[in-house]
């Protein structure tokens, strides 16, 4: 078969491997490796007009809407400034762990908006917002933030009361007589 037939059925796609020659497997890492495509990252950057990524992160039952650009590295969160909206340093370092990670510390503007939950869970919902927004925008770091367990939602949540119950699980204090 000829390089501009087109197969048609898997038999002719058997005959075109068969007929192939098998390239050499080199076992030396410093071997000169075969040109190949560029190593593109598979997804495409979103960007909005006004160059910002945009991400949604959950924790708990707090949701955080964040938007990531280019920039200083000032972190604003509902209308104020990060240490005063999270006193505790703890929180300031879960935010802020993304940037360390992918060594970005700095460069970027985050605004966000949360909702829900303790500030604790406001913290851990900032920071899957940032992870999720800032592969967006460079999808060259997702692999990093990934490999960090960032862009997974934490699905633990408080579990519910149940009837009969003191709380979710503990019991009524037992009585003998």
């Amino acid at each position: 078969m000829s390089e501009t037939d087109t197969v048609s059925s898997l038999a002719d796609l058997k005959d075109l491997t068969s007929a192939a020659p098998a390239a050499p497997v080199s076992a030396s890492p410093e071997a000169p490796r075969a040109p190949s495509a560029p190593a593109a990252p598979l997804r495409e950057r979103e960007v909005d007009a006004q160059g910002r990524s945009y991400a949604t992160g959950r924790r708990k039952d707090a949701v955080a809407r964040v938007w990531i650009k280019p920039g200083s590295g000032k972190i604003t969160v509902n209308g104020r400034d990060q240490e005063v909206y999270f006193a505790r340093p703890t929180l300031r370092l879960v935010i802020n762990q993304p940037f360390d990670i992918a060594d970005r510390s700095g460069q970027y503007d985050v605004i966000a908006t949360v909702k829900g939950g303790g500030l604790s869970g406001q913290a851990g919902a900032v920071k899957h917002g940032i992870s999720q927004a800032l592969t967006k925008f460079e999808p060259a770091l997702r692999s990093a933030v990934k490999a960090a367990g960032f862009l997974t939602r934490d699905p633990r949540v408080v579990e519910r009361k149940k009837y009969g119950k003191a709380k979710a699980r503990k019991s009524f204090q037992f009585s003998k007589r």
